[in-house]
């Protein structure tokens, strides 16, 4: 979907009505504090003591959420309670965010109203307390639950089936009536997310993950298995040909497999930079798909639908998050799709042109017409920044963990550590200013430091670039000295195939996310400026007005190209992405910075699943890869 069907599909939601049936539950989450701690005069024991407690909306109410918060127009509850204070918790926090709860049940005796208690302690969630795990539906119930189902069906356009608890309320019964009610009415959407019963449902369109597909189509996965393309699609074909009905299979970051008719779709993952959290997911992705059905969408604009919006949930940290409106279209105008992951991960399925290291990603390229080139600097060109990651993650470490960097314990602190690693690899590319931007939001998620000592974006980029600049500051020293040269510090044969490129004629830009005076010096130092002319881009402090983004759509509108006629290089995966998007040639460059030569097997990865369609380890095959991209085919 383009930006302008997305918005229509957004509004269409406004008008559709949509039931949930399922197990409903709270989630209770309780942040213990044990300064308040005493031991107990009855037992002996240290108490537990809660310093914060929330509430929220759990199982099928976190869908029922999630669709109020979609904008669907009118959202019914259908479910059971029990007569007791979270029963009641429950009905009021349903009603007071519009939901019509004239479906829910309440069943005095045998039923206690399910809940997730969820202790955390130093922002780590502890053994899980929880209500209900023996509850057992009666035939009474049921009764109520199958009427209440049919009443509402005159209102609503979808109905998605949730099933969450073992113990809940879809017994064998009252499957079977509800398979009744499903066939008596075709004119319906209904839509089953059943973790444990999906193969009981009939004529229902299916939305299950990876795992749950291929144990349904007879092949045994577990959990934390890695399910590969091909695989989800054979199951999907396999469960499709069974169910007669639309199926939906997510894969996590990997994205979502769509199958029904006309056969199989897929709708990539989305790259997400900052830190995520998976719960609650898949409850935003059949929320969306099922309101994109009931508001007159296609199969496939219900996947993407469902995608964008796990992809906006899972950046809400320790929550089951919801996806509104706005949220999805920031993500979903532009989204930044991840290619090719199985290929990414696994190095056996490389391609090379014949007799090189010049590994081909993407079939069919049209070749031979480039008259543009965009270079990264650093780590594409320059090493002059090489170790730039070495500095920037202790600043992040200590300015994350503030007063606490020498007593946070072991486990605290190598969350930090990994959170901030991820993120570092994930931002290659981008500019240092959003990469501080990002850190006050870490800064402030975990908690460490009070409030008034947080700094700014600029603060923290100062300290970085400090840091950063005294080893810069050396190494250009070294070069000045002729202590080294500039093979030293750049690319093998990175600057042969910029002359090759100048002197076929190829416009030559550079894009880096350091600031642009800094990458201008390095540059004239490194002795190849004169090659990019004033077409050297680097960041100005506001990104308002600087991003490669920019820098790649300025080249097109200007000089009035077709997509083949650029190729961008870079070892990043925001150089690449954006020349993706826009039909250019994305030439990874995979570099080991240290050596300066040879292949880094992360940065391959990062940058396949950036949208690379070829990758190079360095330029010393730089001939044949000047002949691979200029010959015409």
């Amino acid at each position: 979907m383009d930006r302008e069907r997305l918005e229509a599909l957004l509004d269409a939601i406004k008008a559709t009505s949509v039931a949930v049936m399922g197990d409903f539950c709270i989630d209770a989450y309780w942040v213990l504090d044990a300064s308040g701690s005493e031991i107990s005069l009855e037992t002996g024991k240290p108490t537990q003591t809660v310093g914060q407690q929330r509430y929220g909306l759990g199982g099928a109410g976190n869908v029922v959420n999630n669709l109020v918060d979609l904008g669907v127009g009118q959202v019914y509850a259908v479910g059971v309670v029990g007569d007791d204070l979270f029963g009641r918790e429950m009905k009021a926090m349903l009603a007071a965010i519009g939901v019509n709860v004239g479906g829910m049940v309440v069943q005095s005796e045998g039923w206690d109203t399910a809940v997730y208690g969820k202790p955390y302690l130093d922002r780590e969630e502890l053994s899980r307390v929880d209500f209900g795990a023996f509850n057992e539906i009666s035939a009474k119930t049921e009764m109520h639950l199958i009427a209440n189902l049919e009443k509402t069906l005159k209102s609503v356009q979808a109905v998605i089936l949730n099933q969450q608890m073992v113990r809940g309320i879809k017994s064998d019964t009252l499957i079977e009536r509800i398979n009744q009610v499903i066939a008596a009415h075709p004119d319906r959407v209904f839509i089953v997310d059943s973790r444990h019963k999906s193969a009981r449902y009939q004529g229902a369109i299916l939305k299950l993950n990876d795992v749950e597909a291929g144990n349904l189509a007879g092949t045994p996965r577990e959990v934390g298995d890695v399910v590969l393309l091909e695989e989800v699609h054979g199951y999907a074909a396999k469960i499709h040909k069974r169910t007669r009905r639309p199926v939906f299979v997510t894969r996590g970051s990997r994205g979502c497999v769509g199958y029904a008719d006309g056969g199989a779709f897929d709708v990539p993952g989305i790259q997400i930079l900052t830190p995520v959290d998976p719960v609650g997911a898949g409850d935003a992705a059949v929320s969306a798909m099922a309101s994109a059905l009931a508001a007159g969408g296609s199969v496939s604009e219900a996947a993407e639908l469902g995608n964008f919006a796990a992809a906006v949930t899972v950046k809400k940290l320790e929550q089951c998050g919801t996806a509104r409106p706005g949220e999805i279209i920031e993500i979903g105008a532009d989204p930044d799709y991840i290619y090719n992951p199985e290929l990414a991960e696994d190095p056996r399925r490389a391609t090379h042109v014949e007799g090189t290291e010049i590994e081909v990603i993407s079939g069919g390229l049209e070749l031979g017409r480039i008259e543009h080139a965009i270079f990264d600097h650093d780590g594409t060109i320059s090493t002059l920044r090489q170790g730039w990651e070495a500095i920037m993650e202790p600043v992040m470490v200590r300015a994350i963990l503030g007063p606490r960097y020498e007593t946070a314990d072991e486990s605290l602190y190598r969350k930090v550590i990994h959170t901030v690693r991820d993120y570092i690899d994930k931002s290659t590319g981008i500019q240092t200013i959003l990469q501080m931007e990002a850190l006050v939001e870490l800064v402030q998620q975990f908690g460490c430091v009070p409030k008034g000592q947080i700094l700014d974006k600029l603060g923290y980029k100062r300290i970085y670039n400090d840091a950063l600049m005294e080893l810069v500051r050396a190494r250009l020293a070294k070069l000045e000295r002729g202590e080294l040269d500039i093979g030293d510090y750049t690319m093998k044969g990175a600057v042969a195939l910029l002359t090759m490129l100048h002197d076929r004629g190829v416009t030559l830009y550079m894009a880096s996310g350091t600031d642009c005076e800094d990458v201008i010096a390095e540059a004239k130092a490194l002795g190849y400026a004169d090659l990019f002319g004033d077409r050297i881009y680097g960041a100005v402090g506001d990104v308002s007005k600087y991003s490669k983004k920019m820098v790649v759509d300025r080249i097109l509108k200007e000089n009035k190209l077709t997509g083949s006629q650029l190729v961008c290089f870079g070892d990043g995966p925001v150089e690449l992405r954006e020349t993706k998007k826009r039909g250019g040639i994305a030439v990874g460059v995979a570099s080991d910075e240290v050596r300066r030569h040879g292949l880094n097997r992360d940065k391959r990865a990062r940058l396949i699943r950036s949208g690379a369609d070829v990758v190079v380890p360095d330029f010393s095959q730089g001939q044949k890869l000047f002949d691979y991209l200029m010959a015409k085919r």
